[in-house]
C-alpha cells in the first residue's frame, strides 16, 4: 500500500446555491496532500480555554491565503477523477492493513475527526493526575452507555466528553452509584460540567445536544401546513392580480399635498414598495380634555391614506410601516396599525425590531419609582411592520437584485441594530429614520427600478435612498419647507455604482 499520510487544516469552500456563490470556512482533510474529504458543517471557532480559541481563530486565518475550493459535488474541483466514495475506500483499506503498518496513531485520530463531529465535545482539565480508583470508575461508567449517545475519553491531564443524546435521570443516577461505589467524586465534576450547557430538546426521554437543526423540525411539518394553512385572514381577499404602470407625471417626483387626496389620482396596482414612518399629528386641534377625540380623529385619518396605499400597491408588493407606540400614552400604535392591515387582508410578512442603541434608559430605584404599583416600562427600539398585498412572493428580475449573499444573511435576523440619524438638525426634521434603515429596507424587500413610495416623505431620506439605489420614487408630505428640502436633497444624492 505504501507510505499514507492523512492531514487536514482550516480552508476558505465556496457553495453553489440557486445560482449564488456563498463561501464558509471548512475542515478539510488530506490523503498525501490531496483533500479527500470535508467536515459537514462550516467550522466555529473555540477551544477548553480563551487561549486555544485564540490559536485556533489564528489557524483558521491561514485559510484566506490558500486557494478556494469547491463544496458539495464539486469537492474537490481540481481532483474531480476521484470517487465520490474516496474517503470510505481510503478508510477501509486501511482499516485492512492497519496491524501491517504504523499508522494506528493517525487511523483512530482520522476516525475520531470524521465520527466525533456528530458529538458536542466537553473538556475538563485535570489538575493532578488520575488515581487508580477514578480510571476505573471512570471506565465502567463509560461502559454503562452501550449506544452512540455518550462517550468519554481520558488521560492524566484532561477528561474529554462527547454528548449526543443522554437519558439525564438514568444519566445521573449512573453517576450517583458508580461514584458511591469507586470513591470517585471526579464523577460528580462530569455531571456538573454536563449541568453547566443546554440540549436543544427532548425525544424519547433523552436530551438531544446537537443537530439542532434536526431538532427544531417539527414531524409532518409540510402536511401539518398544508392541513392548517397559511394567513387564514387574508384569504378570499378582492384585490386585482393585474398590476398596472405607474404614469412618467409620478415617476421620480416629490409632490407638496395631502397624501389621502393625491394617492387618489394613482392607479391600482401601479406601487411596488411602500416605506414610510406615519407622523403623530396631522395639523388636527385638540385640547387636553380632547384626547380620545384626537386619537380617533388620528387614525380615522391616517387608514384613509393606508386604504389608498393598499389600493396603488401592486399584487406581491409590500408596505412596511416604522412605528413606535406611545408608551407614554399607552397606545399601542403598532399593534393597532397592523391589526387594521390585517383586517384589510394584507399578508402579515413579519416583525423588524429596530434596536436604535442610543436611548438613555438610566432611572432610579428609590421613593414611590421602586414600586410594583406601575412600573414604566421603556422601549429601546421602534418596530417596521410589514405586509404585502396578495402573495407572500415579489417577482423581479434576477439582474435587478442588488443584495449580497452576507448581506442577506445578516438582515434576515430580525433585529438590526442601527444608530439614529445623527444629521437630523441639518435637515431641518425631529423624527427621521436613518438612511442605513432605508437601505435594508430597499435592498431586502424590492429590486432595482421597483418604483417606491412615500406617503409621509418629510426631508426624503426615502426617496434619496431610492434614488442612490437604482429605484424610482414618488414622495409625498404636505409641509412645503419639507418638500423643498426633499427636492434638493434627492436631486443632489447620486446613483450608486459598483466595479465587478
Amino acid at each position: 500500500m505504501g507510505t499514507i499520510k492523512i492531514s487536514w487544516d482550516y480552508r476558505l469552500m465556496a457553495k453553489e446555491y440557486k445560482g449564488e456563490i456563498f463561501f464558509d470556512i471548512h475542515s478539510v482533510y488530506y490523503q498525501n496532500d490531496l483533500p479527500i474529504a470535508c467536515s459537514l458543517h462550516p467550522a466555529s471557532v473555540g477551544g477548553s480555554s480563551v487561549d486555544e480559541a485564540i490559536e485556533d481563530l489564528a489557524l483558521m486565518k491561514e485559510c484566506f491565503k490558500k486557494p478556494i475550493i469547491w463544496y458539495g459535488n464539486k469537492f474537490p474541483k481540481e481532483y474531480d477523477n476521484y470517487p465520490d466514495n474516496v474517503l470510505n475506500k481510503v478508510l477501509n483499506e486501511l482499516h485492512e492493513d492497519k496491524e501491517k503498518h504504523p499508522i494506528k496513531w493517525w487511523f483512530d485520530s482520522i476516525i475520531r475527526m470524521v465520527i466525533m463531529e456528530t458529538y458536542k465535545e466537553l473538556i475538563i482539565k485535570l489538575n493532578n493526575p488520575l488515581k487508580e480508583n477514578e480510571k476505573q470508575a471512570l471506565s465502567y461508567f463509560a461502559s454503562l452507555f452501550r449506544g452512540n449517545g455518550f462517550k468519554i475519553e481520558f488521560n492524566d491531564e484532561m477528561i474529554k466528553i462527547f454528548l449526543r443524546e443522554i437519558n439525564y435521570y438514568e444519566f445521573k443516577n449512573y453517576i450517583e452509584k458508580v461514584s458511591q461505589e469507586y470513591n470517585a467524586n471526579i464523577l460528580t465534576d462530569i455531571l456538573k460540567k454536563v449541568d453547566s450547557i443546554k440540549s436543544y430538546g427532548i425525544s424519547g426521554n433523552k436530551r438531544n445536544y446537537v443537530d439542532y437543526n434536526k431538532e427544531r423540525k417539527v414531524k409532518d411539518r409540510k402536511q401539518k401546513e398544508e392541513k392548517r394553512g397559511q394567513y387564514f385572514y387574508a384569504r378570499n381577499n378582492t384585490f386585482s392580480t393585474k398590476n398596472n404602470v405607474l404614469p412618467v407625471k409620478y415617476i421620480n417626483k416629490i409632490i407638496c399635498g395631502d397624501s389621502e387626496t393625491i394617492l387618489k389620482e394613482i392607479p391600482d396596482n401601479s406601487i411596488d414598495l411602500i416605506f414610510t414612518s406615519p407622523p403623530y399629528n396631522f395639523g388636527l386641534d385638540y385640547d387636553s380634555g380632547q384626547d380620545d377625540k384626537f386619537w380617533k380623529n388620528y387614525f380615522d385619518k391616517l387608514f384613509r391614506i393606508f386604504d389608498e396605499c393598499i389600493r396603488v400597491l401592486k399584487y406581491g408588493g409590500r408596505i412596511i410601516i416604522n412605528i413606535q407606540p406611545l408608551f407614554s400614552d399607552y397606545i399601542p400604535s403598532h399593534h393597532i396599525i397592523s391589526n387594521y392591515f390585517i383586517e384589510k387582508k394584507l399578508i402579515w410578512k413579519g416583525e423588524i425590531l429596530w434596536e436604535k442603541n442610543n436611548y438613555n434608559c438610566k432611572y432610579t430605584a428609590w421613593g414611590s419609582w421602586k414600586s410594583p404599583s406601575n412600573p414604566y416600562l421603556k422601549y429601546t427600539w421602534e418596530f417596521l411592520e410589514i405586509f404585502a398585498k396578495g402573495a407572500l412572493k415579489k417577482e423581479g428580475k434576477r439582474e435587478d437584485i442588488d443584495i449580497e449573499a452576507e448581506e442577506f444573511k445578516q438582515w434576515v435576523i430580525a433585529k438590526w441594530s442601527i444608530a439614529p440619524e445623527r444629521d437630523m438638525k441639518k435637515w431641518g426634521h425631529p423624527a427621521m429614520f436613518p438612511e442605513k434603515l432605508v437601505e435594508r429596507v430597499l435592498k431586502l424587500f424590492s429590486f432595482k427600478n421597483d418604483v417606491v413610495l412615500d406617503p409621509f416623505n418629510g426631508v426624503g431620506t426615502t426617496t434619496a435612498m431610492a434614488k442612490k439605489l437604482g429605484r424610482k420614487y414618488l414622495g409625498i408630505d404636505i409641509s412645503k419647507e419639507y418638500c423643498d428640502i426633499a427636492e434638493k436633497r434627492t436631486k443632489n444624492t447620486a446613483i450608486e455604482t459598483k466595479l465587478f
